[in-house]
């Protein structure tokens, strides 16, 4: 392939002026919210998951504690009390700016838009009794990524600081007509491929239950923010982790879903190769069933009509009537978890063989660092150049991160054409080969292996700047798996003491051993996820929600 490297002018201006501009515009979306938020302690503390309690009002906590599906039912006058659009949006806005404060987790606030909108919803309940759609007067958050008409959609990016959105996306269009408002957009990384988001525009999020941590990414500000009960569904995109490993790291749900099923027109990246490895759009969520209600309620608008790339597949339930058969990959033969993941995942066996109907077997992975081999490489096909060039075309620094992924990553350089489809021609025999093998592995008395239960990541939320294994999400992005994080517990540093009799499986697996430290990880969520076959999106949910259902996790 010939290199496509853009000849780029001398910024107009310095890049700190232009992230100056940025933090102002948003530091004054936040200040807008009313009544106004007091002084926070200083300095804050490592872990600020108490503060919300001590500021916000019992009323705004109340709401903002609710579920979607109980925020639903109060915005529409299902439940005892019916919840204006107005009170609940002013409860979440206010809990958000309270975040924003406590961990950088919002780029803007849409305050003006989303009251008036807000009020025009409580008119027309008011008016004919009745409301606009299944998500009426229901908050959501939006990574930044996704575009808003009229609004900045820089990716992150300092030389697209003045990137105008012209339209809203289309996910966005079908949420907005089924009634949802709304109120924050959230903060994502530089280039959009990092496990962290940390960005020269906006700064570093941090991770509410311990500052030193990440927040994850690429979809981290739609985590913490989520984590801090500020938003209850916010969409973010997935291509290696970046909805799973913020869910994870903040104690939220998340849905990588199957590519091609929740429309992605609309949203800004400059990054080559996207059709290579899908970059998805899915929800993040304070319950499992908030995750049903977004996908039930994009699907039921068939956007495959407008967006022929799409599957025309329907959201359609899946109820669980016969035995289920769960494997567990305890690792990928790669990394070895560290103990606090180890530990639930023994508690999840033990829990899950209790039950009636319920065979519990051992995954033994298939060839998981040929995967990452192979998904690294299609990443950037282009070799970075067309990030790179972005970054100087500001003379915006690059971030640690973003050299690891482009830079220090031996897969990645610039493809001719036929190596492209060499690799191309891999990820699709790969990809065969692990269905093949999924199959395989079901022909027994006991049947299909119906989901994986597996880490999301190889510890608890990593220390800044460390987040360089994207294994155990990633596999599924190159497989185009649906996979559905949950949280089970919190890392304690007694239970979860720094001991290991096995040997080394990788040098990979040493240097994330090395980063393991009880007490940094005290008191951090732990998370799981599973995972379905291509297109088994509403199966995976129906298991999660059924064993959410008989062993009642988080356990405590």
């Amino acid at each position: 392939m010939t290199s496509t490297k853009r000849k780029t002018s001398k910024p107009k201006r310095p890049w700190q002026d232009v992230a100056h501009e940025a933090q102002q515009y948003r530091d004054r979306t936040v200040a807008a919210v009313r009544p106004e938020l007091p002084a926070l302690p200083s300095p804050l503390p490592r872990n600020v998951m108490a503060i919300p309690g001590q500021i916000l009002s019992q009323r705004e906590l109340y709401i903002t504690s609710l579920s979607v599906s109980c925020l639903l039912d109060a915005l529409a006058g299902r439940g005892v009390e019916r919840i204006t659009a107005v009170d609940v949006i002013n409860a979440f806005l206010r809990r958000a700016a309270l975040a924003q404060r406590l961990t950088n987790c919002v780029t803007e606030l849409l305050t003006t838009r989303a009251l008036g909108r807000a009020k025009e919803l409580d008119d027309y309940f008011e008016k004919h009794g009745k409301t606009v759609g299944p998500l009426h007067g229901l908050p959501i958050s939006v990574k930044e990524q996704i575009g808003m008409a009229g609004l900045g959609l820089n990716a992150s990016f300092v030389a697209l600081w003045d990137k105008v959105a012209t339209e809203d996306a289309h996910v966005l269009q079908i949420l907005h007509n089924a009634g949802a408002i709304f109120h924050a957009r959230t903060a994502e990384p530089q280039t959009m491929m990092h496990l962290e988001t940390s960005s020269n525009l906006y700064g570093r999020t941090v991770n509410p239950y311990n500052s030193d941590l990440s927040s994850g990414g690429s979809s981290g500000g739609e985590g913490a923010l989520g984590g801090l009960g500020g938003t209850v569904l916010g969409l973010g995109s997935d291509v290696g982790g970046s909805i799973r490993s913020p869910a994870a790291n903040n104690g939220i749900y998340g849905l990588r879903p199957s590519a091609f099923r929740v429309p992605t027109d609309g949203w800004s990246s400059v990054a080559c190769g996207v059709d290579e490895i899908a970059t998805v759009i899915g929800p993040l969520s304070s319950s499992l069933s908030g995750i049903e209600i977004l996908m039930q309620t994009v699907l039921s608008a068939r956007p495959w009509l407008t967006e022929p790339a799409l599957i025309p597949m329907p959201w359609t339930p899946f109820a669980i009537t016969g035995p289920l058969k769960i494997a567990i990959m305890w690792h990928d033969d790669v990394v070895l978890p560290h103990p606090p993941i180890t530990r639930v995942l023994k508690s999840m066996a033990s829990a899950m063989q209790a039950l009636e109907n319920v065979t519990v077997v051992d995954w033994k992975p298939y060839l998981h660092d040929e995967a990452w081999a192979i998904v690294s490489t299609l990443y950037y096909p282009d070799g970075g150049v067309e990030d790179i060039d972005m970054l100087e075309s500001a003379d915006e620094p690059i971030l640690p991160l973003t050299r690891w992924i482009i830079q220090d990553n031996p897969c990645v350089r610039e493809l001719s054409m036929q190596e492209l489809n060499y690799w191309k021609e891999e990820r699709e025999a790969y990809r065969k080969e692990y269905a093949q093998y999924w199959h395989a592995t079901s022909q027994s008395d006991s049947g299909e292996v119906d989901v994986i239960l597996c880490p999301v990541g190889p510890g608890c939320a990593p220390k800044h700047e460390t987040a360089k294994y994207w294994g155990y999400t990633s596999q599924w992005n190159l497989l185009d798996y649906p996979a559905v994080v949950f949280p089970v517990g919190k890392a304690n540093r007694e239970a979860d003491e720094k001991k290991r009799d096995a040997q080394w499986l990788s040098g990979q697996d040493k240097m994330n051993w090395d980063l393991y430290e009880p007490e940094t990880f005290d008191g951090v969520p732990i998370s799981l996820q599973l995972v379905a076959r291509r297109c088994e999106d509403e199966k995976l949910l129906a298991v999660a929600k059924w064993l959410q259902e008989k062993l009642e996790f988080p356990f405590r």
